[in-house]
């Protein structure tokens, strides 16, 4: 297959991903829309009291610690780090795949709150300071499942163990957001599935420069 064949491939490919999760963040601000009674609102009452009545010291702490996985103060400057180590072993194309994966989940969740405007939850005590910004949908979970899906697709024949704590890690962050009584549980699910297709599609559309690439240039950007 010729290269511009390989990149309208992968383009394809992305521009589907990406169309697949504008569709479910605008089908989740549907659902969760004032006067709506979509199944996705009892979830989120039942799930907030849920884990109001799961409360204990032990794991006050623990999902306090936790949350902090998903925040830009710990994931931005690992990102920062790993693009600058692709850089420096002349993978242009990983280093700009990893630094817009994470900046991209993250502009795309800001950009979704300052759209829907979705209060955050007030139906049990904060356990936690309330963050400035609206609720819907978690940058959080949105971020740390961006690195997470990075990491797995990048990992290559060690694949599997890290997949598995990605997944650990990523439900933990987004389990912590409900816990902590700071976002919905719809927030978080929703926040997960966009931004792994978010990442995804970048991925397709990496793929695709990769195979414009000759050989030699294809094999450093491997390695």
């Amino acid at each position: 297959m010729g290269a511009s064949a390989c990149n309208d491939r992968g383009l394809r490919q992305a521009t589907l991903l990406w169309g697949s999760g504008l569709a479910v963040t605008a089908y989740g601000a549907w659902a969760i829309r004032p006067g709506s009674d979509h199944p996705l609102l009892t979830l989120d009452r039942q799930g907030l009291q849920t884990a109001h009545a799961w409360r204990s010291d032990a794991l006050d702490q623990l999902m306090a610690a936790v949350t902090w996985l998903g925040s830009l103060w710990l994931l931005l400057p690992m990102m920062l780090l790993a693009a600058l180590a692709l850089l420096y072993r002349r993978q242009h194309t990983l280093a700009l795949f990893v630094t817009l994966g994470l900046l991209g989940a993250s502009l795309l969740s800001h950009l979704t709150k300052l759209a829907v405007m979705r209060p955050r939850p007030d139906q049990f005590p904060l356990l936690t300071a309330l963050p400035a910004d609206w609720s819907y949908p978690s940058a959080h979970t949105m971020q740390a499942t961006a690195v997470g899906v990075m990491v797995v697709l990048l990992a290559g024949r060690y694949r599997l163990p890290w997949a598995t704590v990605a997944t650990l890690l990523v439900l933990l962050v987004g389990a912590s957001r409900v816990y902590l009584q700071v976002h919905f549980p719809s927030d978080v699910i929703i926040g997960m599935l966009t931004a792994a297709l978010w990442v995804a599609g970048l991925h397709a559309w990496m793929r695709a420069q990769l195979e414009q690439q000759g050989p030699m240039q294809r094999g450093e950007e491997a390695r």
